[in-house]
């Protein structure tokens, strides 16, 4: 959507905003109607918006808006408004996202979240921490609480830890590595690529290769000490060990700035000391 089609109304944005929080505080509240609730929410902020809200989101009169305008804003919805007012004004999303958070395991949850906030993308591509919360709830509340994640198939709880180790670091929860690593579940392969510390850090690595922005490779640089005295295989020892090299170099593949490549070599003299 372009950027000058949805300067919004803040005043309106905001009154949306606050019917949208108290749907789902309604749907938090009452167990017998939050699916019907939900469901609701789910298909107000699908809708197409109407002539008269354009208007009021656009900040200018009906008669003002040309054919070629007015058929490009016609298959405009209101998250697709919504979504941008959140990446503007970020903490007007926060307090939604924390009630689907609470809500997450109820149907529709994830699509009113996904449609509100998919224009956030990943934290970890614009050094933000909008999705902490999020986070936490996975890793405290789900995966690190066997009732709650034996609920889930193996799978999708492996998958689960495979998310959870690729981001664990970034969002600064490395106080909860040990017992992560002691909840690990099952994977069928681990006779041939190792226990949950080798699967935690191989996952780590491939985070680290796909990462272009400086104070997020910076801030994971930053937090290597944790992997000190983990019992790691040689080949995912090594395989570490490359991942950090190829920062050390200018040039391709990697590009890295003289401040990551300097923070690589010290992440690499903690983990791989050289006895003199």
């Amino acid at each position: 959507m372009p950027e000058a089609l949805i300067a919004p109304g803040s005043a309106y944005l905001s009154a949306l905003t606050q019917e949208i929080e108290k749907k789902l505080v309604r749907a938090l509240d009452s167990q017998s109607q939050r699916l019907n609730l939900l469901q609701e929410l789910f298909a107000d902020i699908a809708l197409e918006v109407d002539l008269r809200s354009r208007g009021i989101i656009l900040n200018r009169d009906e008669n003002e808006v040309s054919p070629a305008e007015d058929e490009i804003e016609s298959h405009l919805c209101f998250y697709d408004v919504l979504a941008d007012h959140y990446v503007r004004v970020p903490e007007n999303g926060k307090p939604i996202l924390d009630l689907i958070v609470q809500l997450w395991s109820q149907s529709f949850a994830s699509h009113i979240f996904a449609l509100l906030f998919h224009k956030w993308r990943i934290d970890i591509q614009t050094n933000a921490r909008r999705f902490f919360s999020l986070f936490r709830y996975l890793l405290e509340d789900v995966a690190l609480v066997p009732t709650r994640l034996n609920k889930i198939t193996m799978q999708a709880q492996r998958d689960l830890y495979l998310l959870l180790s690729r981001f664990i670091l970034f969002y600064e929860l490395v106080d909860e590595l040990d017992t992560f690593l002691n909840h690990f579940p099952v994977f069928p392969n681990a006779f041939l690529v190792g226990g949950p510390a080798d699967i935690f850090v191989i996952e780590l690595a491939d985070q680290l290769q796909k990462l272009k922005v400086e104070p997020v490779l910076l801030h994971y640089f930053s937090h290597m000490k944790v992997l000190q005295g983990l019992e790691l295989r040689m080949t995912t020892s090594t395989r570490l060990k490359a991942c950090l090299y190829s920062f050390t170099s200018p040039g391709g593949p990697m590009y890295p700035t003289r401040t990551v490549r300097h923070a690589a070599w010290q992440a690499l003299d903690l983990l791989f000391p050289v006895s003199v």
